[in-house]
């Protein structure tokens, strides 16, 4: 069976959780960077890897590297990739997006237009033909440059996996599902834990813990680009990796997952997301102010996104106030955890407490700080 380089990207600051997912599916890690995981795999891993992973935001299948310094040199070494082992005679292929990073050839556009010249050369000398109709499956190119060390590969995934398919109503600045299930997987959170989250918005954390309790794989219920490539994966591949998924799942399961928010639209949003991701059972939403957060059992966690300047249209003067409230929540909590995502620079002056540890992840463009505030661990239960 053939082995494949599959490269995962991620968010910076994120990658260990990525690591750790791959390594749990039983691949080999071959190489770590930031914002990017490398792993040896077969046909059978692409499927599993879309389907299984909830922190990387697609799976690409690398067909090739090497340094260019020249779009003399960007095309030759371009053509000299085997292209013909992934796109057949009818494939629809392009190069989707080009990033490059500290290096000599800069401009997207110019990339973008050398390597298709080049890819279409490559495929016209072994297919002995000088027209493509492209109207048969797609093969989107996605090409890195950093350092003038190039990157290209196929894009398996298609629309980002961060688009699990549940999300249909959307709120104003919500945090992507990928960079929601990686906090939580940062966290000692689980299933037989409590978990709130008071700013809620349209349920992406409610949502992603229950997916993460219930054991439900994130991209059970959407498709991918590679499920037209049956000349590199069997059909069969996609129905064993689905199949693997539902066994997986842990029914009849009891969680205390809890949503609010200030805004009744929002919680109305998360209830229909919930409701599309199959865990409606599973989280209580509730439209309640931050001030009206308590919970009489112990150990349970706070896990959250407040509301900062650049995310939301808070005024300005506000947010100290709001943060210090959630300090005093927080405080009246016994034995809680509480992590937080923000980019707000004064959130522990206000919280009140200095974070028992900060982690910087880079949220887009937007530099961001994940606050951890570490509650004591439950007893252990005794053994009969």
């Amino acid at each position: 069976m053939d082995k494949y380089e599959l490269i995962t990207p991620c968010h910076f600051g994120l990658e260990a959780v990525l690591k750790k997912e791959i390594s749990g599916l039983g691949y080999e890690i071959t190489h770590v960077e930031d914002g990017k995981i490398t792993f040896a795999g077969d046909a059978l891993a692409i499927c599993r890897a879309n389907i299984f992973l909830r922190t990387t935001e697609r799976v690409l299948l690398k067909t090739g590297s090497f340094k260019a310094e020249t779009f003399d040199e960007l095309f030759e070494k371009t053509k000299a990739i085997p292209w013909e082992e992934f796109i057949p005679p009818d494939g629809k292929f392009w190069i989707t997006k080009a990033t490059s990073v500290k290096s000599k050839l800069f401009s997207p556009s110019d990339i973008q237009s050398i390597m298709k010249k080049a890819i279409v050369e490559r495929l016209k000398s072994k297919y002995n033909i000088s027209w493509f109709k492209e109207d048969g499956a797609s093969f989107p190119v996605r090409v890195t440059i950093m350092k003038d060390n190039v990157t290209a590969g196929l894009d398996t995934s298609g629309e980002s996996l961060h688009k699990r398919g549940y999300r249909k109503a959307v709120v104003k600045a919500p945090i992507t599902e990928t960079l929601a299930a990686a906090l939580i997987m940062l966290t000692p959170w689980n299933k037989d834990r409590i978990l709130v989250d008071p700013f809620c918005g349209s349920g992406t954390f409610p949502i992603e813990a229950a997916l993460i309790g219930a054991n439900i794989a994130p991209g059970i219920n959407r498709s991918f680009t590679a499920e037209e490539w049956t000349h590199i994966i069997p059909k069969k591949e996609w129905y064993n990796a689905i199949n693997e998924a539902n066994d997986l799942i842990i029914q009849n399961l009891d969680m205390d997952i809890q949503g609010y928010d200030i805004n009744n639209n929002a919680i109305k949003a998360a209830m229909e997301n919930a409701g599309n991701a199959g865990v409606s059972n599973l989280i209580h939403f509730q439209r309640r102010a931050l001030s009206q957060l308590s919970h009489r059992k112990k150990y349970g966690f706070i896990i959250t996104n407040p509301p900062y300047g650049k995310r939301l249209d808070v005024p300005e003067d506000e947010i100290p106030y709001l943060y210090k409230e959630l300090g005093q929540v927080y405080r009246n909590l016994d034995e809680w955890s509480m992590y937080l995502i923000t980019a707000y620079g004064q959130a522990e002056k206000y919280i009140g407490k200095k974070a028992d540890k900060n982690r910087k992840i880079y949220n887009g463009m937007v530099k961001t700080y994940f606050y951890q505030y570490f509650g004591k661990k439950p007893p252990k239960r005794q053994q009969p």
